[in-house]
């Protein structure tokens, strides 16, 4: 095979160890380093002395990162692959072997790179990414609460629709300050909350005891703390996307995307969506929203998902479910979906629909215009018509289709 980069370096990269491998028209050299700073630089140092172009290594896990900003800071080309695209020969598994074949496929150009944004995409993407988790350890915590009152049989969540409300916030910080008086406790009732005090008296009289205020206690200044630190990362990451806040509105006139979710979004396809990927299908592919391939000898098999990104995915599937009910396209694809393919394929239905549309939306610059709740019927009017006639004559009736458009 033809050698495509003469001075090649392949990495296996462990938690504590990485073994390098350097192949140039002299020959080849094989090193193993440890991944602590000094060494990386050591690292670093030893691929410069050799003139060494690129490097490549597999995206196992978070410990290519320090390498690759390290690379990034000297200039170096990279390429971060995936393991599933050059795994070794079987029966040759060692460190040492996974170096050198990387390397050999590296200098004849068999290795394909995977998407890694530049520094400051990949910080936000740490921030939003941190966000995220925050934002679901603060639901686990609402989750908790409810936990804690039902022990005690209070049953305030199956009066108020929001257990972490105003009203709700007051009764709770009151409970765990050790107040008992069911209407004491109905009495912080505001609002529309103030017409169902009786049935909250009923709610609030329960057993609870000095743990249960204990713990209902720490968990209120939990969420606080939580919510504190959403606020922070919120403010940053508003900061780092002030320049494309048009991205973000185009992106928030799409049905079940918000503000937030339009950050996530640019956080991890980039703010430069059409150079990264060339197509919305390939985008849609790496997020890994589409059936796979698998065909032998005439014999479709298994086309199960492959993985994608597991933060971008989530996120468009929670979108595509919270449109279910919506009269919108996407709320039509999402029911007519689940009512021949069930629910969960409903959701990556829709969750791709959404991605190709945001594909599109970046791309053209443009804003969302929605298509109808009745844009399947009317794709499908005539069959719908001979359809509905077919019924009724078979039902004995004689029926006149007359065009309400017609003068």
């Amino acid at each position: 095979m033809e050698v495509i980069i003469e001075r090649a370096c392949g990495m296996d990269v462990h938690k504590d160890s990485i073994t390098a491998c350097i192949i140039t028209p002299k020959g080849k050299e094989i090193q193993t380093f440890s991944t602590k700073t000094v060494f990386l630089l050591q690292l670093i140092d030893w691929i410069k002395e050799h003139d060494c172009t690129h490097v490549a290594m597999e995206s196992t896990g978070v410990f290519w990162k320090p390498i690759v900003n390290l690379l990034e800071a000297e200039s170096i080309e990279f390429l971060v692959v995936n393991a599933q695209h050059m795994k070794a020969v079987p029966g040759r598994k060692t460190d040492v072997k996974d170096a050198e074949w990387i390397a050999k496929l590296l200098r004849h150009g068999l290795l394909k790179a995977s998407f890694i944004p530049d520094r400051n995409q990949r910080e936000l993407r740490e921030l939003v990414r941190y966000r995220r988790s925050i934002i679901e350890e603060r639901a686990r915590q609402h989750n908790r609460i409810q936990k804690v009152l039902e022990g005690a049989n209070i049953k305030l969540g199956s009066v108020v629709s929001d257990i972490m409300g105003v009203s709700s916030l007051d009764m709770l910080r009151a409970i765990a300050d050790g107040e008992n008086d069911p209407e004491k406790l109905a009495s912080f009732a505001r609002r529309s909350m103030k017409k169902k005090k009786s049935e909250l008296e009923l709610a609030l009289r329960g057993y609870i005891n000095p743990h249960q205020r204990l713990m209902l206690k720490t968990i209120l200044v939990h969420i606080e703390f939580l919510t504190e630190q959403i606020e922070l990362l919120n403010e940053e990451v508003a900061t780092r996307l002030s320049s494309h806040q048009e991205d973000i509105e185009r992106l928030d006139s799409i049905p079940g995307i918000a503000t937030r979710m339009a950050e996530q979004i640019l956080a991890e396809v980039g703010t430069d969506v059409e150079k990264q990927f060339p197509s919305s299908a390939h985008l849609c592919s790496w997020a890994g929203l589409v059936p796979g391939h698998n065909e032998s000898a005439g014999k479709r098999k298994s086309t199960n998902m492959k993985k994608g990104n597991k933060y971008l995915k989530s996120a468009l599937i929670e979108a595509a479910h919270s449109v279910r009910g919506s009269k919108t396209y996407l709320g039509a694809l999402y029911r007519r979906t689940a009512s021949r393919k069930g629910k969960k394929r409903a959701g990556i239905s829709v969750a791709h629909a959404i991605l190709r549309i945001s594909y599109y939306l970046l791309t053209r610059k443009e804003m969302y215009l929605d298509l109808g709740e009745d844009y399947f019927d009317k794709q499908k009017e005539q069959s719908i018509v001979r359809y509905s006639v077919r019924r009724l004559e078979n039902l004995g009736y004689n029926v006149t289709i007359t065009d309400p458009n017609a003068s």
